[in-house]
Parts: C-alpha cells; sequence; structure tokens
C-alpha cells in the first residue's frame, strides 16, 4: 500500500570549476514535461550589467520502469537586455539520477567529478545573446530505488565564475508505480523508492523521506588549472 508525502529540498550556492576532455555522440528525445522551472535556482557570482542568466528544468519527467531511462530538457537562458559573453552550462547528476549524454556537450572525467556526483557534462553554450535562451536535450537514467538530484550550474567559460546555479534540486515521486510501464517524476520532489517487494514503499524511521544534500567540498585539477568545486551546506 502506498503512502503519501511531500518533501522539498532547495538546492545551495555552488562555486565550479573543471575542464572537460572527451566529447560523445549524442541522442536525446525529451517526452512532454510539463511547464519549464527554475525551481532551486540562485544567483551566485555577479554577471555583467545587463546580463541576467538563468537555467530551467521540466516540471516533470518519466521514468522507463523496465529501462529506468529517462530524458530531461535542460535550458539556459539571458533574461538581461546586454548579450553574454562566452559562458558554460553544466548538467550533473547525483545520487539515483545519472547524466549518460547531453547533446552537443563534453563528458566530465570520472576523476573530475564534484565530491557527491555521479556523472556530469560540460556544454559550451557560446554567447548568449539579450533575451535569447538555448536548450539541451538530457539523456539519463534514475534508480527508483534510491533519490535523485540534477544541478545545473552556469558559468564563465573559464570556469572561474558561476553567475547562476539550479540545484542540486531532486526528481521524485511520494506515490511509486511499480507495475506500470512509467512512473512521472516531479521537479523539487524527494523521491520515495519502491521497496524490496516491488510494490510496497520500504519502512524508514521518522524523516528519513526528506533527503539532504550533503556537505562536500572538491579540489579538481584538469588540464594543469586547479578549481574548486563545490561546498554545500547539509538541510534537512
Amino acid at each position: 500500500m502506498s503512502s503519501r508525502r511531500m518533501a522539498v529540498v532547495a538546492g545551495s550556492l555552488v562555486t565550479a570549476s573543471f575542464s572537460a576532455v572527451m566529447i560523445l555522440p549524442f541522442t536525446a528525445a525529451a517526452d512532454d514535461q510539463g511547464p519549464a522551472s527554475g525551481k532551486g535556482g540562485k544567483a551566485v557570482d555577479q554577471a555583467p550589467a545587463g546580463v541576467k542568466l538563468t537555467t530551467t528544468l521540466p516540471g516533470k519527467i518519466s521514468v522507463d520502469n523496465s529501462s529506468q531511462k529517462t530524458a530531461i530538457t535542460a535550458t539556459v537562458k539571458n533574461e538581461g537586455t546586454k548579450d553574454s559573453a562566452d559562458i558554460r552550462l553544466l548538467v550533473v547528476g547525483f545520487d539515483g539520477l545519472k547524466v549518460t549524454n547531453v547533446q552537443g556537450c563534453d563528458a566530465i572525467a570520472a576523476k573530475d567529478l564534484p565530491a557527491g556526483s555521479n556523472s556530469g557534462f560540460s556544454c559550451p553554450v557560446g554567447a548568449l545573446g539579450a533575451g535569447k535562451s538555448k536548450s539541451y536535450p538530457v539523456d539519463a537514467t534514475f534508480d527508483l530505488g534510491k533519490t535523485g538530484k540534477i544541478c545545473l550550474p552556469v558559468q564563465s567559460a573559464d570556469g572561474k565564475k558561476t553567475f547562476w546555479q539550479q540545484g542540486p534540486v531532486p526528481f521524485g515521486t511520494t506515490n511509486p508505480s511499480p507495475n506500470a510501464p512509467a512512473t512521472p517524476l516531479l521537479l523539487g520532489t524527494d523521491n520515495k523508492p519502491v521497496g524490496p517487494s516491488g510494490d510496497q514503499l520500504p519502512k524508514t524511521g521518522a524523516g528519513s523521506d526528506v533527503l539532504p544534500l550533503g556537505a562536500a567540498g572538491a579540489a579538481l585539477i584538469a588540464a594543469g588549472a586547479a578549481g574548486v568545486w563545490w561546498s554545500q551546506r547539509r538541510t534537512n
């Protein structure tokens, strides 16, 4: 028997810098994902005057219960009145959500991933015109037996500044559908994992349905440049 409870977690501030090294082939197709949302997004370093960089993620995604595959659209926007300089978008997965491909983007080597993440891609956006946006089809898998989060930092091309970061923000459901072909997940909702029996939720202690964002910091060196990825403040 399923129980319904909602828990919403907000993303924490990040400063990030890295160099990606490998370009992968790609294919991606997104389902009907509903209205896009900037939930869990925050400005970090100050952008140049007249430039306002933000991101959005779909309000909902659908996970195939057999293959665990899903598709996500990550969008970066310049809501300002002036064109930006060259920027890049990072797409990083955590816990049960693993990013397997992002169209036109570079995979982050495993040794250079931020602490706590399991996958990541860097997307060279270039200069983004005032009022313009650019979307990236994201292929991912989601282990419905776990919680899962995604993070979208927007950086200067050299990675020295992070102008905006959405997340790490969770996708999840409080009403798993283990016997259905697919399970819909909502942005900003902690996943209530399906239990071992396949049709019941696991018995957990009080408060265990709320996913802490974690406290992690990582130093990484890539292509001869040192950069500090992120530090996170644990929330309950």
